[in-house]
């Protein structure tokens, strides 16, 4: 018989995997860290001598809370995540090392919104699929479909998935790109801007106004031109685990947040927040000279 402590002891050793699938498939790490403590009231009023497999019985139970959570959002649009952006967490970059917690389990904020675009069968299928190799046969029943039909999701929400740029290199590099850009930005270079950006970059802006995406070296080059002259601060911070950058005005007020994703490199995607109102809710680093 398994007692209490070893139960508990069991659902720990699975808690880091659970939060990481949660958070892949909710957008949210507050939302995920819910659903993992409704997966341990779940088991704790289950008879766990009858489960055969406890790692297969909470992933199951994770996928179906979370499934339940992405549908209830999509029955009630007005409470799901604004303007297609999942939950930001923004925290100073200070060279930690690479194999800190906060990077360990860091999802790219370029595929969590893009995740965020797929309907809620779609996207645990990819998730439960592609991210954590749970097979076809058991996607099916979580989501009430055959595994042909979870196949074929996984496939659908694939092809959508597979356009997002992926960061590649070590966090080193990476930083060392968005320093390159940074420094090359402040100061007008706009040869050496060019040079840090890959000719292909995807930009996507998050205003007051909503939300445009485009495409070119050359959108970011002009942005860049465009506000030269203003009176802005601004220094490398980490988005959702890979570094990024943040832009104070005059008054100490957040003007925008970029989330950058490099790969040989090079920049090749941006998100930019610039909207205030989203700004002023986020818990951000104080400026350099505060």
């Amino acid at each position: 018989m398994i007692s209490e402590s070893q139960l508990a002891d069991t659902f720990e050793q699975q808690r880091h995997r659970m939060l990481a699938l949660a958070h892949r498939v909710l957008g949210s790490r507050s939302d995920a860290e819910d659903a993992v403590q409704e997966a341990w009231l779940r088991l704790s009023r289950q008879d766990a001598d009858g489960i055969d497999n406890l790692p297969g019985w909470l992933t199951t139970v994770i996928s179906r809370i979370c499934i339940d959570t992405l549908r209830s959002r999509a029955a009630r649009p007005e409470v799901s995540i604004d303007q297609g952006l999942p939950e930001l967490v923004v925290a100073d970059d200070r060279d930690i090392p690479e194999d800190a917690a906060v990077l360990s389990d860091s999802v790219g904020l370029a595929l969590l919104v893009v995740l965020g675009s797929l309907c809620p069968d779609e996207r645990l299928a990819f998730v439960l699929h592609d991210m954590f190799a749970v097979p076809f046969a058991e996607i099916g029943p979580i989501i009430g479909k055959s595994a042909d039909a979870a196949k074929m999701l996984a496939s659908r929400a694939r092809r959508k998935v597979q356009d997002v740029p992926r960061p590649a290199g070590d966090r080193r590099e990476q930083r060392q790109v968005v320093d390159a850009f940074l420094s090359a930005a402040q100061s007008g270079d706009f040869e050496a801007l060019l040079r840090v950006l890959d000719p292909d970059i995807t930009w996507r802006q998050h205003t007051a106004r909503g939300v445009t995406v485009t495409t070119g070296s050359g959108e970011v080059v002009e942005a860049v031109r465009r506000g030269q002259g203003a009176r802005i601060t601004a220094r490398r911070v980490l988005v959702n685990g890979e570094p990024g950058i943040l832009g104070w005005g005059p008054s100490g007020r957040p003007l925008s947040l970029m989330a950058c994703t490099v790969r040989n490199g090079r920049l090749v995607g941006i998100v930019s927040i610039a909207d205030p109102v989203r700004l002023a809710g986020l818990d951000l680093p104080e400026p350099p000279d505060a």
